[in-house]
């Protein structure tokens, strides 16, 4: 099998769910969480009761043109509901609410960092439609709980444009991303708020034609994308290599096996004899619609993150976690702001603020902390004009973490606050080596080390309550 001979051809269909308070065409609750009961966001227009007109919610329309925005795709001022007219035991009334013909956004280029460089991948469109409901199976019967029934959904689908995994996990990871930062989706895998089939084809290396695809569903984490893009390259190439023809399918992906199995056949867009939507007006959205929430949007968090290592020069790592969430980002540059150290406000975020709140229970948020950036900012001056050692600002950003005080307070309270009289500092130093001569000695014979024993020694007799840097600046004057 000449695995090098071939190369893979991958694109994405991707729901993601909306986070809007009520679903789609009516006031139940959005399925954002997962109910703790079956069938209590319910109501007859969205179980489809004969009689219901659906009505299109205005706040599920705003967050879709920000996702559109988000992905810099064209905004169509005029859209239209089509049905796309199927059967499965999880839609009775046999028919979705989608855009087929004319979905709101079109075509545009989405920015993903791949391995340290930056790589665009297009999007084909993205249109909007209404989930099913949710099958139970138990005791041999059937239980339908609708209350995801209505919830709606975005369908974006990639242009043909990932040549491997990394590509494809890469992407998803931004696009996460985008929704959380301008709330309009969590976008929470495990809890199916997206969910992601990937089709893949694979072609000689030397080949421009895309061949058949097969499309895997199942995938519930982004390294079971990882692993099924791998299996079902190698099983495409198995059969191609046996002299076989591949079949356009569906096929479901066992992640505990690390195996895909046949599903049901692809179908094709006449198959699902679309119409238009005969309940629903056609969508017409006015610019200032479109301006509100571009404004509303603000820098994209990929922006953000090139500007991050340009103007701010943070490691790369530390740029992908700021710009990770909004209420973070915003944090941190309130804190460049007020210490005009960039470096140092991120090392104080990322090293201390968010383990202490990767320690709560429920899983902490920035914007739940008891004390603002300026409290922070304090501690980072205090360190930086030596009335606070690194270590033991710490120690107060960590009672500023439990409590409501101010970070000056929290010093003096704790006796952390370093003292700088030079004259008093050489009266310690002076007694200290008065009492070390012997060591001294050694120190000049090339005994190196023993220079952090007279600094110890010293804030010994301070209490640790003194300067460390100003000793380590007198003894070396004293003694060389």
């Amino acid at each position: 099998m000449s695995v090098e001979n071939y190369e893979k051809v991958i694109w994405l269909e991707i729901h993601a769910r909306i986070k809007s308070e009520t679903k789609f065409f009516c006031n139940c609750k959005n399925a954002v969480d997962l109910a703790l009961e079956p069938n209590v966001n319910v109501c007859p227009v969205c179980m489809w009761f004969p009689g219901m007109l659906p009505s299109i919610n205005s706040e599920v329309v705003k967050l879709w043109i920000k996702a559109g925005l988000l992905m810099n795709c064209e905004i169509k001022k005029h859209s239209r509901f089509d049905r796309k007219s199927y059967f499965y035991p999880d839609l009775p009334n046999s028919f979705q609410i989608t855009q087929m013909y004319e979905p709101i956004t079109w075509a545009w280029k989405v920015k993903v960092f791949v391995w340290k460089e930056i790589k665009e991948f297009g999007i084909h469109h993205m249109h909007l439609e209404n989930d099913a409901w949710k099958l139970i199976h138990s005791w041999g019967q059937t239980l339908c709980d609708y209350n995801r029934a209505g919830s709606p959904l975005m369908e974006i689908v990639t242009e043909p444009v990932f040549r491997d995994k990394e590509e494809v996990m890469e992407f998803l990871k931004e696009l996460q991303k985008m929704f959380r930062f301008a709330w309009v989706s969590d976008a929470d895998m495990e809890k199916w708020q997206l969910r992601c089939d990937v089709n893949v084809s694979i072609r000689p290396v030397w080949d421009t034609k895309l061949w058949t695809r097969a499309e895997l569903k199942n995938l519930n984490s982004f390294s079971s994308i990882g692993r099924a893009i791998d299996n079902e390259f190698l099983r495409q190439v198995r059969i191609v290599e046996a002299g076989w023809t591949i079949e356009q399918e569906t096929r479901w992906w066992d992640d505990d096996k690390w195996i895909s199995t046949t599903q049901r056949s692809k179908e094709d867009a006449m198959d699902y004899r679309y119409f238009p939507e005969p309940d629903l007006l056609p969508l017409e959205i006015e610019e200032d619609f479109i301006e509100n929430c571009k404004n509303e949007i603000g820098e994209l968090p990929i922006d953000k993150r090139i500007r991050y290592l340009n103007d701010y020069k943070l490691w790369e790592d530390d740029a992908r976690l700021i710009t990770a969430d909004k209420e973070l980002s915003l944090y941190f540059e309130e804190m460049v702001k007020l210490t005009n150290d960039p470096k140092k406000s991120c090392s104080y975020i990322t090293t201390i603020l968010l383990a202490l709140l990767n320690e709560c229970k429920d899983g902490g948020w920035i914007c739940n902390l008891k004390f603002d950036a300026s409290e922070l900012a304090k501690v980072i001056s205090l360190v930086n004009k030596d009335e606070l050692s690194s270590t033991n600002s710490k120690l107060v950003v960590e009672e500023l973490f439990k409590s409501w005080w101010d970070a000056e307070e929290i010093v003096d309270k704790l006796g952390l606050r370093q003292k700088n009289d030079t004259d008093a500092l050489e009266k310690i130093v002076d007694e200290v080596l008065s009492n070390s001569t012997s060591q001294i000695a050694e120190y000049k014979a090339w005994k190196e080390n023993l220079f952090w024993f007279f600094v110890g020694q010293c804030m010994k007799a301070s209490a640790g309550k003194w300067n460390p840097k100003m000793f380590t600046d007198i003894i070396k004057k004293k003694i060389g």
